[in-house]
């Protein structure tokens, strides 16, 4: 690895002094959380989330009226857009539905979680949230986290070596084919969220099925109720190719480039959250347009966090994290873009030596 917190990363001491600062690990956690529960920031937002939920149902319908009366015209390329950007702020809003941020019952967590996940974007809720609680269980874990498994990408040297097939052909360049493979992603939540269906961990799997089902005929056939045949069909590429490229720079920014764990490396769970994700830094711009995960170290630690207490945490964790003497890595958006790209590149390096042998 290459960034900065490679020197942080927790590795097996010798000494009595380490061994005895191991021993305190498992209480530096609890009083970081005792600060931030005194600052009330684990409280409930309901007057945010009913703004925040309202404005982004009344962007949704905004988008789809506008394709009925925007006709037959090229500007509907900009209506598929705009709703790309719109699916991504419907998916921001899963997830913190999924984290009990909005509603602390389990019930309603899910029914609203189903209800803009699978119904609205068609994304399997039981699906991801499988899926995303074993990625924050052990982020960046080579074994145990999901989203660091090697399958069209590869994510280390060492899965990079072993790549054959199609994962090998991109490896090679895989950097600079990140984002045009991100356009292909919102095509593949609806794959992957459709196969999902046959797993044996999916609950109530008909729900989910039926509203999976209902979200793709009512969205085919509002496209070719309202468009010829070929503008729907673009329609329907720019729209999830936007929807693709915004998630994936929303999410590859946390994590990408950051250390990683794998086997037995098991550090205690404040060093395993804070030192293998990475924060962004930006004003309220940043704030609304990556959902708050750009504070994704506070997240991690306190995943139920309402979204708008976590840009005051930060203060709190990072000052903490400094008497600790724990990394806590931050930067801009465009930063953090290029440092998960240069890793992209550097983890490719296998595959381009075995080329030039």
């Amino acid at each position: 690895m290459t960034t900065a917190t490679d020197t942080a990363r927790p590795r097996p001491a010798a000494d009595a002094t380490a061994g005895a600062r191991r021993a305190r690990q498992g209480s530096d956690f609890s009083r970081l959380a005792d600060r931030i529960s005194a600052a009330g920031l684990l409280t409930r937002r309901p007057l945010y989330y009913t703004v925040r939920l309202t404005l982004v149902a009344a962007a949704f319908v905004a988008g789809w009226v506008a394709l009925f009366t925007v006709g037959t015209s090229w500007w509907q390329l900009a209506v598929a857009g705009y709703l790309g950007l719109v699916y991504g702020q419907l998916a921001l809003v899963a997830h913190d539905l999924a984290h009990r941020q909005v509603f602390r019952g389990r019930r309603a967590s899910e029914t609203f979680g189903r209800a803009v996940g699978n119904l609205c974007i068609g994304m399997s809720y039981g699906w991801w949230m499988n899926k995303h609680t074993r990625h924050h269980a052990n982020p960046n874990h080579e074994d145990l986290d999901p989203d660091v498994a090697p399958d069209i990408l590869v994510w280390s040297q060492e899965q990079a070596s072993e790549a054959r097939g199609l994962p090998r052909f991109i490896g090679r360049h895989q950097a600079a084919l990140f984002f045009p493979l991100l356009t292909l992603e919102g095509f593949n939540l609806h794959v992957s969220s459709f196969r999902a269906l046959r797993r044996p961990h999916m609950k109530r799997r008909w729900l989910e099925g039926g509203l999976l089902l209902l979200h793709t005929a009512g969205y085919l056939a509002a496209l070719f109720t309202a468009l010829p045949a070929g503008m729907a069909l673009a329609v329907l590429f720019v729209h999830h190719a936007v929807f693709g490229v915004y998630l994936g720079s929303i999410f590859a920014p946390n994590h990408k480039g950051m250390p990683t764990l794998k086997g037995d490396e098991r550090p205690d769970f404040l060093r395993r959250q804070v030192l293998t994700s990475r924060n962004v830094r930006g004003g309220l711009l940043t704030d609304v347009a990556l959902g708050g995960l750009n504070y994704q170290i506070e997240h991690h630690l306190f995943p139920s966090m309402p979204t708008p207490h976590l840009r005051k945490a930060r203060p709190l964790v990072r000052d903490y994290c400094a008497e600790l003497g724990i990394s806590y890595h931050e930067t801009g958006l465009a930063a953090s873009w290029r440092e998960a790209l240069r890793h992209l590149r550097d983890v490719g390096a296998p595959i381009r030596d075995r080329d030039r042998a």
